[in-house]
């Protein structure tokens, strides 16, 4: 049976049904200029909206994951990150925030100034102490499948054994290893859009009720990412209509939590696949 509870700093979530988890980026280089936030003042009216229109986690985030993206220091990240969390805490104590970091220290500070959850775009891969660090905290934590970094992920999309089998793969290592680091709750996101091109995308999207074999919440990205809009030869400021289409497709194959740019349009389409899909 899937597991369907986060113990989120001893409140208890619930994944019944899909939930939402709004992006924030505090990047100033986010692929989607629509996202980008430059103030604490901006992030509270953003992070304000996003829980009217029905977020239930709030993804913070200072350094760019697109492709190619440049270097960020450990201390920009930080300077970025925690003041925002510290003021969305104080100000929103009811919702769930998400560090959408993959260095173990950034993670840890976030946690200490009221972040409930870890969102690890590398899975661990980029630094050794994130697993320990995960469980010593006693936060939920979110495992993302990519290869190399933001700046080599693009080269890497060969898949020898096949993409979903290497997803497979990947996280029943992963999973095992977190599991003796102490983390108790792990949710999936197979990471749409690194090492993987639009195609293996669409593969993945097709298949994702196969990752369901680990039982255990899957979170989906697919958020204006160039699947959803290259096809069309658009770009991602035209591409909410494909990102509605996507993530129907993917609440069909199993999601549990969207991740989006768009709250208030994932919402409802959450809403509409209720009505015709049953348990």
């Amino acid at each position: 049976m899937q597991k369907t509870t986060l113990n989120c700093g001893g409140r208890l979530v619930l994944l019944q049904l899909p939930a939402v988890m709004g992006i924030l980026n505090l990047t100033p280089d986010s692929f989607y200029a629509g996202s980008r936030l430059s103030s604490t003042e901006e992030a509270l009216q953003k992070a304000g909206k996003m829980l009217a229109d029905g977020a239930t986690f709030l993804d913070v985030g200072g350094y760019s994951t697109r492709p190619n993206a440049p270097e960020v220091t450990e201390q920009e990240e930080l300077d970025r990150v925690l003041p925002i969390i510290q003021a969305l805490a104080k100000e929103f104590p009811e919702a769930l925030l998400s560090v959408d970091t993959f260095r173990a220290k950034v993670a840890e500070a976030a946690v200490q100034h009221g972040a409930h959850l870890i969102n690890d775009v590398s899975g661990g891969t980029l630094d050794e102490a994130m697993f320990e660090t995960a469980g010593r905290l006693g936060v939920p934590y979110i495992l993302m499948h990519m290869r190399g970094t933001p700046q080599t992920m693009t080269s890497l999309t060969e898949y020898g054994n096949g993409l979903v089998e290497e997803l497979v793969s990947f996280f029943a290592e992963r999973i095992t290893q977190l599991r003796g680091a102490g983390v108790k709750d792990i949710l999936l996101d197979p990471g749409f859009g690194f090492a993987k091109n639009v195609e293996q995308n669409y593969e993945l999207l097709r298949r994702l009720r196969e990752l369901q074999l680990f039982e255990l919440p899957l979170l989906i990205g697919l958020s204006r990412k160039s699947m959803t809009y290259k096809p069309l030869q658009v770009g991602p400021e035209e591409a909410l209509t494909g990102t509605i289409v996507a993530n129907t497709l993917a609440l069909l194959n199993g999601a549990d939590i969207l991740r989006v740019h768009d709250v208030k349009e994932a919402v409802h389409t959450i809403e509409i696949v209720k009505k015709t899909v049953t348990a």
